[in-house]
């Protein structure tokens, strides 16, 4: 009896304990002018509901607060923004008491110097040095050919094999970012990167504790490597009397229209952050496109068609040109179907860099702004039966240019590497569709937040066409 009284008088205790830490935690940013909404607990705010709930924890707070609400994530006080109109005010003025935002662990782990957080001048140079090597008229007159010729010699022994084609599109497109940007080549380099960057990806999506055993501590550990690694080959690079044709080249250089010269601490960061963006999100798309081809034969039929078009008027070994690549419509309109239903890109953060206000209420300096743009991808209005894979809406000119469609950014920092990104899917499809078949093998599990990932892989055995 005594002991059933202390463990009830324990547990009535720590709930009392747990209401007040939760009541404190809410009239600590209670101020007038905010947003509604909850800010849960204290460090840890509502982080846990936002990773394991996502989507669904955004529409639950939606419809009780509305489309601008308050709440506490990723170790910050962050307002939340889903109402279109205003999101786009958000990416399209910078400057004004606007800035980039990323939380804590992504600014630790991606380094301070990373193109996403910086602004103002140093921004300009970096986006410059960046255009000038992976920018339209590069991919044109260079990359296409390069592509090309990378994607004849990695995809020609696939057929016959059952792959993991998450596992192959996450090592193609590091194997091919890691050429165009530092210029490694060799499969060691690239494996060891390869699982650093993982965790590194891994744990810019969590909590900024640096404590062993938790994501944000392994992504810290994977960033050491990753800074030891690229360090090293900074060295070697200025030691060397001969120069490399890469990306890395030409920071070391510094940005001639700038006239800015990086240090190597920038130079790092900024390299972290295009392997980074170069693989991950790319990777990412293949492996969704792949999975909806097959999903959808019509759309298959009509994507090979356009492709085998294309190769029947060359030699099997004339490469593909940029008139090629702007030929493909269907094959674009395929890509940002998969961009808009997979959702690769939830959103973007603004910080306030003095009180701002937004809609009649006033969001203080410091807070961040979560522009959320995952539900405007799934808004009938824009988007007819938007749970459908249709690919054939884009054809439509005009909804790539959709004030609404926000998918690659919007403003100053529209995404540098877009047409890029779009020209490597392009062509890996290109040669994919018009080499072989494939079908899935056993079941397969997607999860689309905080990440779009298949967990246990997306198997396909593969033959020739």
């Amino acid at each position: 009896m005594v002991v059933l009284e202390l463990v009830l008088g324990l547990a009535l205790g720590l709930l009392i304990i747990c209401c007040g830490l939760l009541k404190w935690n809410e009239v600590r940013y209670k101020k007038k002018g905010l947003p509604p909404g909850t800010m849960g607990w204290p460090v840890f705010g509502e982080t846990t509901q936002f990773l394991k709930q996502g989507p669904d924890f955004m529409k639950k707070q939606r419809a009780r607060y509305g489309d601008l609400f308050k709440t506490h994530m990723l170790g910050s006080p962050t307002v939340i923004c889903l109402d279109p109109e205003l999101n786009r005010y958000i990416l399209m003025n910078e400057g004004k008491g606007l800035v980039p935002g990323y939380p804590k662990s992504m600014q630790d782990l991606m380094g301070k110097w990373n193109i996403s957080c910086v602004h103002g001048a140093l921004h300009k140079s970096e986006r410059s040095a960046m255009l000038s090597r992976i920018g339209p008229n590069m991919v044109k007159e260079r990359l296409m050919s390069e592509f090309d010729e990378f994607m004849r010699t990695h995809l020609s022994s696939w057929s016959g094999k059952v792959i993991d084609i998450q596992a192959k599109t996450e090592e193609l497109w590091l194997l091919s970012t890691l050429k165009q940007i530092v210029g490694i080549r060799d499969d060691v380099t690239t494996k060891e990167l390869k699982s650093e960057l993982m965790n590194l990806v891994i744990g810019t999506l969590s909590l900024p504790i640096n404590f062993p055993g938790t994501n944000y501590h392994r992504g810290f550990q994977a960033r050491r490597k990753i800074v030891s690694i690229l360090e090293k080959i900074i060295k070697e690079r200025k030691a060397s009397p001969s120069s490399q044709d890469d990306m890395l080249n030409s920071l070391l250089r510094g940005d001639d229209a700038t006239e800015t010269k990086f240090s190597d601490e920038q130079i790092i960061d900024l390299v972290i952050t295009m392997v980074y963006s170069g693989f991950e999100t790319v990777s990412t798309t293949t492996m969704m496109t792949i999975k909806y081809l097959y999903d959808h034969p019509r759309a298959l039929e009509e994507i090979r068609n356009e492709q085998f078009a294309i190769r029947n008027r060359k030699s099997p070994e004339e490469k593909l040109d940029w008139n090629d690549y702007k030929s493909m419509n269907f094959t674009r309109a395929v890509i940002f179907e998969t961009l808009r239903l997979a959702t690769v890109v939830n959103g973007v953060l603004r910080q306030t860099t003095k009180d701002v206000e937004l809609k009649g209420y006033v969001i203080p300096k410091g807070w961040r702004i979560y522009v959320y743009t995952r539900e405007i991808n799934y808004d009938p209005s824009m988007y007819p039966q938007p749970l459908d894979f249709n690919p054939w809406r884009w054809l439509d000119n005009s909804m790539e240019s959709h004030q609404h469609f926000l998918v690659f950014g919007g403003g100053g920092r529209l995404c540098p590497g877009k047409e890029l990104g779009i020209v490597e899917v392009s062509t890996f499809l290109h040669h994919f569709v018009t080499k072989y078949r494939w079908e899935e093998v056993g079941s397969t599990k997607l999860l689309k937040f905080p990440r779009v990932e298949a967990p246990n892989g997306l198997h396909i055995r593969i033959w020739d066409y």
